[in-house]
Formats: structure tokens, sequence, C-alpha cells
């Protein structure tokens, strides 16, 4: 559930085919975001998710499967 949230916010974010988002997928490395595209995934995640993710936090999340973590640490 998460993850197809997550994948819809980062194909609205970057414009990328879904298909290329997997658990292992990075945001700088594979998708080719920069500071600005991270920050606007983390505030569609604040938003979808009602969740306050913490700024040093978001700054060491780089894969799919770790904002994954995060969000589920965040609802529970």
């Amino acid at each position: 559930m998460e993850f197809e949230k997550l994948k819809a916010i980062i194909v609205d974010v970057l414009s990328v085919d879904p298909d290329e988002i997997t658990m292992d997928t990075t945001f700088t490395d594979d998708l080719g975001a920069d500071s600005l595209d991270v920050y606007q995934i983390i505030m569609g995640i604040e938003q979808e998710f009602d969740i306050e993710v913490p700024a040093d936090l978001a700054e060491n999340i780089s894969t799919v499967e770790e904002a994954i973590e995060m969000i589920k640490n965040a609802i529970n």
C-alpha cells in the first residue's frame, strides 16, 4: 500500500516510468532526482500519509525502501 502511494508521488514529481521504480531504486542515481526533487517527494509523502518528516531524517533517505521504512515507522 505504501509502496504504490510512494510510487505515485515519485512519478508525479519526476515524471518517470512507474516500471523503473523498485524498492532498490535510488532517488538520485537511478531516477536523477536533485535535492529539490527529493524535497518535493518528501513534501508529497507528508501530505499523502499525514506525517511530518524531520529534516535530518529526510536528508538520509536515498532509496525507495528507506522511504517506505520511514513512512511505516511514522504511521505506527
